[in-house]
């Protein structure tokens, strides 16, 4: 019996993923990755390297993809939460420029699998999140793309988020609700929207 609930996200290639926990007074146990459950729900990806991040709240890592070596990911949250994003970056997909946000904690244990095609980012919503996921393909420095988190032509809600577009993927002015100001690396600060960035 499959261990698994997936549920396709509105935009095709996208997906949600809910294992089965097993809970007691001692705590619990799941299955966070079972290629027989993945396959029975049409999943039939391999994964080749795994990765895992920290990060501070107000943290925006992204929108990052590959575009010679695109990567599919399945993403999720051990620690704090995160709001996590896609954004179809395919080529002729009749939601191009779409993008779909899930929010992943440590308490719903939901994890979300962006195919190929995509690119994905997330915000750290709380004091602190650790962030693991696995790749289709390896990380390949010299092959990486961005998109600006903020571009208006996709308009990404982020939660709390509040600030005025400047015309750039700076993060000057952004705050969220609380008031920490948004935390983006000087890469994530530069890239372009997407009428002028690669396209799968």
């Amino acid at each position: 019996m499959s261990q698994i609930k997936v549920t396709k996200a509105p935009i095709e290639g996208l997906y949600v993923i809910e294992p089965t926990v097993h809970g007691d007074q001692r705590g619990y146990f799941m299955e966070t990755y079972n290629q027989n459950d993945m396959q029975e729900a049409g999943l039939d990806m391999v994964f080749v390297q795994d990765n895992q991040s920290k990060s501070v709240k107000g943290v925006l890592r992204g929108l990052h993809y590959q575009k010679q070596h695109p990567q599919g990911k399945l993403v999720r949250v051990i620690e704090g939460a995160v709001f996590d994003v896609a954004v179809d970056l395919r080529r002729g997909s009749a939601t191009f420029g779409q993008w779909f946000g899930v929010e992943l904690t440590e308490e719903n244990n939901k994890q979300f699998y962006i195919s190929e095609g995509f690119a994905h980012g997330f915000l750290v919503l709380s004091d602190a999140a650790r962030f693991c996921y696995k790749c289709t393909d390896f990380y390949c420095p010299s092959d990486e793309g961005g998109l600006a988190w903020n571009d208006p032509a996709i308009g990404i809600v982020w939660p709390g988020v509040t600030g005025d577009y400047c015309g750039t993927a700076s993060a000057e002015g952004y705050a969220m609700a609380d008031g920490t100001l948004l935390n983006l690396s000087d890469k994530d600060q530069k890239w372009s929207g997407i009428d002028d960035t690669f396209h799968f």
